[in-house]
């Protein structure tokens, strides 16, 4: 039976995937400290599509969260399930899935990020994953509280009292996002800390371009989502076809790169929110691994929000699309260095091959 089970529910767009890229970098590494990642990367994911019971769940998925949770239960040490969709299940999920770790210890990880930096990017991941709302629309559902999903999935707040009510108090954790511009080992050693990683045990990887997409790039993909209609729908024929060669071939690798966020009309609004989330997590008993603080928002500057952008500003980003989307084609195209790699070696093969 497992020692300790260390379950991180989210949220997402607080560094998650940095965390989790050193996590299975270091698998190896890991196991010979005690400390098990059951599945692999894509298994834990296809699990909580289960655990969450979505109507976007992959039909060729045959990872089922009982299966990991088996083979979790089955190792003697430490375990980590890291999924930021976690956060997502209802309180019954929740539930269900501390509970099917039997007598071992689960220990709840939640991350937390300020809301002036996550407001823009939940609605950009949101586009990412399909989504056709304006920016404004989005913030205004929050606004009105018509859109629970945002403080369900994104704030510490309400995961923490769906996952870490289930746990003792010794066993729920919070860590806080850095300021933007820390390094991102700092990240890793407050996650590390509390999964009780030693320092020296797994390797950093170089710190990886930021992936988000400027001002009129996610416009741009806004308004292809608007016009696909019923064609690759969430999640993986979208994964496949436009997130991999529009978002990640094209749209992510194009020069200007203009960010934006939330506009002077709601700072305000926004910091009072941020106030509010601070005082109820000072009263909440878990464990912090960083610093409150840092969900209050630093270096608040407005921005102009993609809904601003002019016809030209947006056009002009097409044009450029349609032009990396060629050279993109092109590229593809071409011989790949593996599949001439590999003719190659047929070839001296049959030549070597004794007659």
């Amino acid at each position: 039976m497992a020692r300790r089970v260390f379950v991180h529910v989210g949220a997402p767009k607080t560094g998650s995937t940095f965390v989790q890229n050193v996590l299975w970098r270091n698998r190896e590494a890991l196991l010979r400290t005690g400390v098990l990642l059951p599945g692999g990367a894509a298994a834990q994911d296809q699990a909580m599509t289960d655990l969450r019971e979505v109507s976007w769940r992959d039909p060729a998925a045959t990872w089922t969260w009982d299966r990991l949770a088996a083979e979790a239960r089955q190792w003697p040490g430490d375990v980590i399930i890291s999924n930021e969709a976690l956060g997502g299940a209802t309180p019954a999920q929740a539930a269900r899935a501390v509970a099917s770790f039997a007598a071992a210890e689960v220990h709840v990880v939640v991350a937390g990020r300020d809301l002036w930096r996550t407001f823009p990017s939940f609605w950009q991941q949101s586009v990412r994953s399909r989504q056709s709302w304006q920016f404004e629309t989005f913030v205004g559902m929050v606004e009105r509280g018509e859109f629970e999903t945002f403080w369900e999935m994104h704030t510490p707040v309400r995961m923490l009292r769906k996952w870490g009510d289930l746990v003792p108090p010794g066993r729920r954790h919070l860590v806080t996002v850095p300021p933007a511009g820390t390094a991102p080992w700092v990240l890793w050693r407050r996650f590390a800390g509390v999964f009780g990683i030693a320092d020296g045990v797994c390797e950093l990887p170089a710190p990886a371009p930021n992936e988000s997409l400027g001002s009129a790039q996610v416009e741009v993909l806004r308004r292809v989502n608007q016009a696909l209609g019923e064609r690759y729908p969430h999640r993986v024929p979208y994964q496949k076809v436009v997130q991999k060669h529009l978002v990640n071939a094209v749209l992510r690798k194009q020069a200007d790169q203009t960010r934006f966020g939330v506009g002077a009309d709601r700072t305000g609004w926004v910091l009072d929110l941020a106030e509010e989330q601070i005082k109820e997590l000072e009263e909440y008993a878990c464990q912090v691994a960083g610093d409150l603080e840092e969900l209050r928002p630093a270096a608040v500057t407005p921005l102009p929000t993609p809904d601003e952008l002019s016809q030209d500003e947006v056009l002009a980003a097409a044009v450029e699309t349609i032009i990396g989307l060629l050279g993109h084609a092109d590229a593809l195209s071409q011989p790949q260095p593996a599949a001439l790699s590999t003719r190659v070696k047929n070839k001296v093969k049959r030549v070597l091959r004794p007659r």
